[in-house]
């Protein structure tokens, strides 16, 4: 048998002098050409790496029909685009390859790069690369396309985002058109502050008059100091920029200074000739930071809103809710469209709604149905009526030969291959990729294939791609039940809980980690991580260690049992401590009286934390049947949230 594994070593170590002479590692003992092939890809990718172009070659050409070649042709490429010929004959015979998709906006590049514009065009396809559709605009004025340029530098224009250089040449001649208006300026400029992009904002300003300059610094000075609007001096109302000052400055008001930016808005806005889309901005934003805070003027301002989205007419029945103030919630309800009033969670309010009015057998019928849906209200709905949770559990069938059907199509051989060599990052990659060109049935298999391979997360998201949700074992995995049972049992946490944290943090990816920094099965921050070895008196390794299973689920079960005890045992508040930090938590509490869980839970600011407590919980209920264990209803945790001693 050839030894790959001797191999592999061998390169790791540099092979010393005699890897620049060998051209192909001879493996006569070989008992699968597989194995032959990956220690010469190894060996090609060692050379390439070495800059020994002729012996990467030369061993690479026997590697043509090896799933990972695509692979080889791309490393080389990308530093040799100057090899026309190549690099075209590659994105022909391989233009269904990620491989491909890789290098194309290289090659690009590279061509506008080379004023190759006549290439570059040939070669262009839309997509949502903006430094690749600026070179492709510019690429056409370079042609002869002028006016059909500008007109899309116009639309690129348009933007509070700083443009990627690319775009430079494209954006300057745009500038010095005949197209180019004080209004094209005053746009940017606008869309700039409105992100903040206040850097943007000031270039776009040295383009202006020196009058439209002094305009535009009082706009700056409104935007970095927004409570100048009080001065009476400070803007003249009859010029009609001025308004739209006057409302920037109150939107940013919003945020530091509520009750200012109101009292300034209601007393000033008639002052000013306002656009009515404008005003309405402004009127969504004070109303929308009542409602977050829980303020009893939030049902009126929302109420007096215009043309209204989803957002808003969500929010009309959550600060209804807080007031509990059973005539606005049914308002609020009703004025739902007739999609969203089907929805399980307003039918549970809907539910809760006539009951409080009076009407218990209307109620029960409500919940009823609502108790067959599989989600937080329909397991608190289940609860409220004494009956069984429902998981209508349907795992996905697959047989041998449609696994094997789909393990043997040249992706997922490359997806193998890369599992072979442990690059597990660049597999997903690629298996994502491929999921892409999968018809429903062949994404449920596809699935069945990464929970094989333990690839937790892979596995719940592709099925998510199929909009498939009843294989309950594939959505909801059981690994590292010991280390979940040994720390529930000393932190005297019911073992559901902490895989109902643990599927929502990571989907029981122990590599998981957030844009953040957070790490782990239980999504662990390092800095949190330091402090809780440091409370249990153990030594701080790395932040790597947050990727070891023992630790992570040890420190997370610690940490979420803090937060519990600091909420005095209140398993909604420290569900949402876990995620928004017990900080926020503390600032959510009700201020006069107590407040029942379910409308807390439902009136929290944060649309990620609602949705993060109301998960965990159901999915704890979901792994409580899945392990058997126990009776606990949502509704038992569910107790009124009482208000802040502060």
């Amino acid at each position: 048998m050839c030894d790959f594994v001797r191999v592999v070593d061998l390169i790791k170590r540099g092979l010393g002098g005699l890897l620049l002479s060998i051209m192909v590692l001879p493996c006569a003992a070989a008992d699968t050409l597989i194995e032959q092939q990956r220690a010469n890809f190894l060996l090609a990718e060692k050379f390439l790496e070495q800059g020994n172009e002729q012996a990467f070659l030369s061993i690479s050409e026997g590697l043509a029909d090896y799933p990972l070649y695509p692979l080889l042709r791309y490393q080389y490429l990308k530093n040799n685009l100057d090899q026309t010929d190549k690099v075209s004959a590659f994105l022909t015979n391989y233009k269904d390859s990620r491989q491909a998709i890789l290098l194309k906006p290289l090659w690009l590049d590279y061509l506008a790069k080379q004023e190759r514009w006549p290439e570059f065009i040939q070669n262009y396809e839309n997509n949502d690369n903006t430094a690749l559709a600026c070179q492709f605009h510019w690429a056409s004025y370079q042609t002869g396309k002028q006016q059909e340029s500008l007109d899309a530098a116009k639309q690129l224009w348009l933007t509070g985002d700083t443009s990627p250089k690319e775009c430079d040449s494209l954006l300057f001649t745009l500038t010095l058109s005949p197209i180019f208006t004080p209004d094209l300026m005053w746009q940017r400029f606008e869309l700039a502050l409105d992100k903040d992009n206040v850097s943007l904002a000031e270039s776009v300003r040295r383009l202006m008059t020196p009058q439209d300059q002094l305009l535009a610094d009082t706009w700056l000075q409104a935007h970095k100091k927004p409570e100048l609007i009080e001065v009476e001096s400070f803007l003249n109302p009859a010029q009609t920029m001025q308004g739209r000052i006057f409302a920037h400055g109150v939107a940013r008001l919003v945020k530091a200074n509520l009750e200012l930016a109101m009292s300034l808005w209601d007393s000033k806005k008639p002052q000013f000739n306002l656009d009515h889309q404008i005003a309405q901005q402004v009127e969504r934003k004070l109303a929308m930071a009542l409602a977050f805070k829980r303020d009893g003027r939030a049902y009126y301002r929302l109420q007096q809103l215009g043309p209204i989205d989803p957002e808003v007419r969500d929010w009309r029945v959550r600060t209804a809710l807080f007031e509990q103030n059973w005539s606005h919630v049914a308002e609020a309800l009703a004025a739902l469209t007739v999609e969203e009033q089907q929805d399980p969670k307003w039918q549970y309010w809907q539910a809760r709604t006539v009951e409080a009015l009076g009407d218990a057998m209307q109620a029960q019928a409500i919940y009823a149905r609502v108790a067959d849906d599989r989600s937080f209200y329909g397991f608190l709905a289940a609860d409220t009526i004494n009956k069984p949770h429902q998981l209508s559990s349907k795992p996905v069938f697959v047989v041998d030969s449609q696994l094997n059907e789909l393990l043997s199509r040249a992706d997922f051989r490359v997806i193998q291959e890369l599992r072979a060599f442990n690059r597990d990052v660049e597999a997903q990659r690629h298996w994502w990729f491929t999921v892409k060109k999968l018809s429903q049935e062949q994404i449920m298999t596809a699935a069945k294939v990464a929970q094989q391979w333990r690839w937790d997360q892979v596995a719940i998201m592709t099925l998510v791609k199929a909009n498939y949700w009843d294989d309950i074992e594939l959505r909801f995995p059981v690994n590292y039940l010991p280390q979940v049972q040994g720390n529930g049992y000393s932190q005297q946490l019911q073992p559901s809980i902490i895989f109902g944290l643990m599927r929502q943090e990571s989907m029981l990816d122990k590599n998981a980690q957030s844009a953040v920094g957070a790490r782990g099965l239980m999504q662990i921050m390092p800095q949190t991580g330091k402090q809780i070895a440091q409370e249990l008196n153990e030594k701080w390794l790395s932040d790597a260690n947050l990727f070891n299973p023992d630790t992570n689920i040890r420190y997370g079960t610690y940490y979420f049992k803090k937060l519990l005890t600091k909420f005095n045992g209140h398993f909604p508040l420290a569900i949402a401590a876990y995620n928004a930090g017990p900080n926020n938590v503390s600032k959510w509490l009700p201020f006069d009286k107590s407040v029942p869980a379910d409308i807390w839970m439902e009136t929290i600011p944060f649309k990620e934390t609602r949705k993060y407590v109301a998960s965990v919980l159901s999915y704890s209920m979901i792994y409580q049947q899945r392990l058997q264990s126990g009776a606990l209803k949502i509704k038992e945790l569910l107790w009124d949230v009482v208000p802040s001693k502060n």
